[in-house]
């Protein structure tokens, strides 16, 4: 005969045997994880709310620190000293580490709206993010050179990644947005192309000539610009191991493949490009990053305080309005 022993429980009371079972059958953050990447990153990517660019980061973050380290946690159970405890393996890369707690915190987020745990709950919340150093590298003119030499070395290896990174390098343009380039979106008698998803939303680049000879020497395998062959194109991934090792091989010491958008607004900064225009260029919303590039070559308050009062002083003396440089002035 069975032994049957029947727990009893007040009123208002969870059955002690359903709350073992509850405990047992809660979701981990690995099963999270899954159904992060599955329906719900599908629907994002379908509606336009997520990039393929984005999702990549993600799953990096997911499979290099959350899911090693969290993946056999209930997600109930995740504490703030959970989420630290895992920061502090990427404590000494401060944007790194800042990346990974923004995941994490959009992870939760999701977990509260599945119902896994209580609104308002998010053990990410509060944490401090790391303080980050702006990155100012810029390649100088033996550089550059150095490195086309480089790239022509390479291209018969690597054809299509080389010739993303010299469009990169005459655009000024996000190797996610080159990488994304559709020849349906490509207009030659125009010189524009059409960016449909941006960090900035569906925009207009005015391509150089350079650029458009680049893309006039791509074979069209499919609809995309930059592809070794199968419907589909090169990753950003793909791209950034191929300029490494080309950057190895100029001999050019801690470069990045952003550092080619860098330096080429650093350039036009240089060149007397406004505001303004550099905004444009950098297909930004705000002038924050054209202010710091144009601050990075020089101090154009001082410079143009000292421009106009050069002319006003020359009109009050009589002389002609030119605006003359002082030390061909003082000569």
């Amino acid at each position: 005969q069975q032994d049957v022993r029947v727990r009893r429980h007040g009123p208002g009371e969870t059955d002690p045997l359903q709350r073992e079972h509850d405990a047992r059958e809660a979701p981990t953050v690995a099963d999270g994880l899954d159904r992060f990447f599955g329906a719900y990153v599908a629907d994002r990517i379908a509606t336009g709310r997520m990039a393929e660019r984005t999702v990549e980061d993600y799953r990096f973050q997911a499979e290099r620190y959350v899911r090693p380290t969290l993946g056999t946690r209930k997600v109930a159970e995740v504490a703030r000293r959970d989420v630290e405890a895992m920061l502090g393996r990427v404590r000494h890369a401060p944007i790194q580490r800042n990346r990974v707690l923004a995941f994490v915190s959009r992870l939760f987020n999701s977990f509260e709206t599945w119902g896994w745990r209580p609104d308002r709950s998010n053990p990410a919340r509060g944490i401090d993010r790391a303080r980050e150093e702006p990155r100012d590298r810029v390649l100088s003119a033996d550089e550059i050179g150095a490195l086309s030499a480089a790239l022509t070395e390479a291209e018969s290896a690597s054809p299509a990644s080389i010739a993303a990174i010299r469009f990169a390098a005459v655009t000024g343009l996000r190797i996610g947005e080159v990488v994304s380039i559709e020849w349906e979106h490509v207009d030659f008698n125009t010189g524009r192309l059409l960016l449909p998803k941006t960090k900035t939303g569906r925009r207009y680049h005015d391509l150089p000539a350079a650029a458009l000879a680049l893309l006039g020497d791509l074979p069209r395998m499919n609809r995309w610009a930059f592809t070794t062959g199968p419907d589909a194109a090169i990753t950003y991934r793909t791209v950034r191991q191929h300029f490494a090792r080309v950057a190895t091989l100029a001999g050019l010491a801690d470069v990045r493949l952003h550092d080619l958008r860098r330096t080429v607004m650093t350039r036009a900064a240089a060149a007397g490009v406004g505001t303004h225009v550099l905004r444009d260029l950098l297909g930004h919303k705000t002038t924050t990053m054209a202010d710091r590039y144009i601050r990075a070559v020089g101090n154009p308050v001082r410079d143009a305080r000292e421009r106009i009062g050069a002319e006003m002083a020359a009109i009050m003396a009589g002389k002609s309005g030119e605006v003359v440089p002082m030390e061909r002035r003082r000569a």
